[in-house]
């Protein structure tokens, strides 16, 4: 009856009629985007390459320039697309990529999403939430074992992993420090992937510090999304999903990430509905979305769906899904994942990649157990590259990425459309360069193996070499707080 009553008291209709501005239409407009995708299905190369040009003036896409994205098929527009984005990803956000590790802390689940292991009716599935010690440990390792800085915690929906149970686990997480070899490991960002909120609910997120708010509407189109959610269920609700990010900008938070589980229904048509959530944030709040998401569906526990569905996107769809994204937002973080595996990780980071995850486990307590083995049992779905975050460091390093476990930037109020106005003039990526090398040398000296800091360490030089060239006013101060971070502080930033 508790988990009953939950549920029944969750969704405010008031909260969702608030945005709407049409009487029942929300934004997502399924005939529209299905026509401008028939309209475009034979884009010329010219108008092309005058989209492209567009994007690399930093300039948000329309629908319909990112409909004819989607269609290029000829070998030398996408090598043009290619090019396009790495220029972009360069200007804006440097050659840095920021890392996180996943952190899931409840398995419970009122919902019955047919691709989830999760899912109420799986009773292969162990049920639990972790309790304080076991986050303890689980945290000591994540910071005090591998390094990360930021994390994105996961909480099922479930009355026993409700916002009182975020709140607390969010501030234990913040007030945990660990030992390294040779300063301390803390977690200094936690960004949490959690179900839709009423606002009051979302202000108590804001007050206790979270980062990026995150959830993924998973299928923009309304048939399917009927389909693989059943409607007396919470997520059944596609509105009160829909317009979850309207409530979280208007409690206060202004850094949220949106997303598409890709193989759920045509991948054209969910890369037309990021776009088109995108065009509807920054019309509503002046600022889109901090990150977008684009994982695809991969095997999950008792949910036959997840490998069954006839809209499962091949490795070159994916790829192409992430160019459009990259050119129709030049602007906006992109979050690469885990779920796929390390050899479609190096041909798609180079194209536009922002964040990606590493030494990554999402099974319950799978950090502190070590296990070497994905949990089936404990896990939502299985995950395609396991290596750890020194082996992913080493790997970026060797194709010229600086791997940025900065967070200055949210500490300092660089958050919202303050960070947007100065990504889209490329200011930004002169921060976060600067911050990103702090970082780099304060994780190679307390974490890296011997062979990564061979293979780091004449990366760091020519980031340093650059700054001199590029930034000479800030060099002095850059040299000051490396050399402070070589002797052993730490959580230096600009």
């Amino acid at each position: 009856m508790r988990v009953k009553d939950w549920v029944e008291n969750r969704i405010r209709q008031d909260e969702i009629d608030r945005y709407k501005e049409t009487g029942e239409q929300d934004f997502i407009d399924d005939e529209l985007i299905e026509g401008y995708l028939d309209e475009m299905s034979e884009p010329s190369a010219q108008y092309v390459r005058q989209i492209i040009a567009k994007s690399l003036r930093i300039e948000t896409l329309s629908l319909r320039e990112t409909a004819a994205l989607l269609h290029v098929k000829d070998p030398l527009l996408i090598a043009e697309m290619e090019e396009a984005a790495i220029r972009i990803k360069k200007f804006v956000y440097d050659n840095r990529i920021v890392t996180f590790a996943p952190l899931y802390l409840s398995s419970k689940c009122v919902n019955s999403c047919k691709y989830c292991s999760f899912r109420s009716e799986n009773g292969e599935m162990e049920r639990r939430i972790v309790p304080p010690e076991e986050l303890k440990r689980e945290v000591q390792t994540l910071a005090g074992g591998i390094g990360h800085k930021r994390l994105i915690v996961v909480y099922g929906e479930h009355p026993d992993s409700d916002v009182d149970y975020i709140v607390d686990t969010v501030k234990e997480i913040y007030d945990s420090t660990f030992t390294t070899k040779k300063g301390s490991g803390q977690i200094r960002r936690v960004n949490i992937n959690a179900a839709p909120m009423a606002i009051d609910d979302l202000k108590r997120l804001k007050e206790v510090g979270i980062g990026t708010y995150q959830v993924f509407q998973e299928t923009y189109h309304k048939k399917t999304y009927r389909q693989v959610h059943p409607q007396n269920t919470l997520k059944g609700n596609y509105d009160w999903r829909l317009y979850t990010m309207h409530r979280a900008f208007d409690a206060g938070i202004d850094d949220v990430g949106i997303g598409a589980l890709f193989g759920l229904y045509d991948w054209r048509f969910e890369v037309m509905g990021l776009i088109s959530h995108t065009h509807e944030l920054e019309r509503k709040f002046g600022v889109g979305p901090h990150t977008i998401s684009f994982p695809r569906l991969e095997p999950a526990s008792n949910a036959p769906l997840a490998t069954d569905s006839k809209y499962l996107v091949s490795d070159d769809e994916f790829k192409h899904a992430v160019l459009t994204l990259r050119l129709a937002v030049p602007y906006t973080g992109m979050i690469l994942t885990a779920r796929e595996d390390a050899s479609l990780r190096r041909r798609i980071l180079p194209l536009g990649i922002t964040q990606t995850d590493a030494s990554t486990k999402i099974g319950l307590g799978a950090y502190s157990r070590g296990s070497e083995d994905q949990e089936v049992e404990r896990q939502q779905f299985v995950i395609g590259d396991s290596r750890s975050l020194d082996e992913v460091v080493r790997e970026m390093a060797e194709m010229g990425f600086i791997t940025s476990f900065c967070t200055a930037g949210y500490r300092c109020g660089r958050t919202g459309n303050k960070i947007m106005d100065m990504l889209k003039c490329g200011r930004e990526g002169t921060f976060c360069k600067l911050n990103a090398i702090i970082t780099y040398r304060e994780w190679l000296d307390d974490f890296a193996s011997e062979e990564t800091r061979k293979s780091a360490e004449p990366l760091i030089r020519r980031e340093i070499d650059e700054v001199k060239e590029q930034n000479p006013g800030m060099y002095d101060m850059l040299m000051d707080y490396y050399e402070k971070t070589s002797q052993g502080s730490r959580d230096l930033y600009f």
